[in-house]
């Protein structure tokens, strides 16, 4: 069996990392010559030229850029396995750190979390709300366990993480009695003109909407846009205006906002995603909230 030393990969990980020797010399306490001939040791092993000089600086080779992917998830793996030993220490609780997108809305968030909660040992739950980039600079840098969003990790991006489809549900138009009175007959042609609540022209909901309106050939009067969903619907339960949201949670965005359904969006589909670094779900957390998500929540 041929074997590979673990120290040289992490050596050549860190500078890699770290964009060259020197400030990798000084994460790792050592200097710049041990460091070269690490990883000259290395390339030696492997049969591979791992790095090049770009001018003064260190650059990957395209093998290098092969073998830094396999070490960001064998250091990866073995991080999760620290975390879930310390984590599983009797007496403490297993921590789990989740990122919450902005446009997810709130009620989904409650709904995706619960079984976490609800697992036979004990978990504490810290969640984290942000712009979507953000969560995923802070997830490939491992102070997240998993990103909840409504779209999956956007193509080129420098984040290698991995989607997980939680379930999609179809879009509904909500608002107050008055309003849901005023424009149930005559759906949809109805919104034409009226006061409406959006998300911002940026977010997949509202390019599912702004699409679906030029189809039928209405234009609703745009009052405000959000990126925070429950700053929507909080306008929506004072009457500014009517507002989309998934049907899954339909009952509850009724009684908790106060609302009535008006009609529902033909075709639309919003979807919702568990980013993670991990290709195969481990945290018990996590294997339970995609678990309850495609069977309860999404599933029905």
């Amino acid at each position: 069996m041929e074997w590979l030393n673990y120290h040289h990969l992490m050596y050549f990980w860190v500078v890699a990392k770290e964009g060259g020797l020197v400030p990798a010399g000084k994460v790792l306490r050592l200097s710049h010559p041990t460091l070269s001939a690490q990883i000259r040791v290395l390339e030696e092993r492997l049969g591979e030229k791992l790095f090049h000089k770009e001018g003064r600086k260190l650059a990957m080779t395209e093998m290098g850029r092969t073998v830094f992917r396999y070490a960001e998830e064998i250091f990866s793996v073995g991080r999760e396995m620290l975390e879930v030993v310390k984590g599983r220490t009797p007496g403490r609780q297993l921590r789990f750190e989740v990122g919450v997108a902005d446009a997810v809305p709130k009620l989904i968030v409650r709904r995706l979390l619960e079984p976490a909660l609800a697992l036979v040992e004990p978990v504490r739950l810290v969640c984290h709300e942000d712009a979507y980039e953000k969560l995923l600079g802070r997830l490939a840098a491992h102070e997240l366990d998993l990103v909840i969003a409504d779209a999956p990790v956007p193509a080129g991006s420098r984040v290698r993480a991995f989607n997980h489809l939680l379930g999609e549900t179809g879009v509904g138009i909500f608002g107050v009695k008055a309003l849901a009175k005023a424009l149930r007959k005559g759906f949809p042609q109805s919104l034409d003109g009226a006061p409406m609540l959006l998300p911002l022209e940026n977010l997949p909901l509202r390019r599912t909407l702004d699409q679906w309106f030029d189809r039928i050939g209405i234009k609703p009067k745009v009052l405000a846009e959000f990126e925070d969903s429950a700053l929507l619907k909080a306008f929506g339960r004072d009457g500014v205006g009517v507002f989309p949201s998934p049907l899954a949670i339909q009952s509850e965005i009724c009684r908790h906002f106060g609302v009535e359904s008006i009609g529902e969006v033909p075709g639309a589909q919003e979807r919702f995603y568990a980013i993670s670094v991990e290709r195969r779900l481990k945290h018990p957390a996590t294997v339970a909230i995609t678990a309850s998500a495609r069977t309860d929540l999404f599933g029905s």
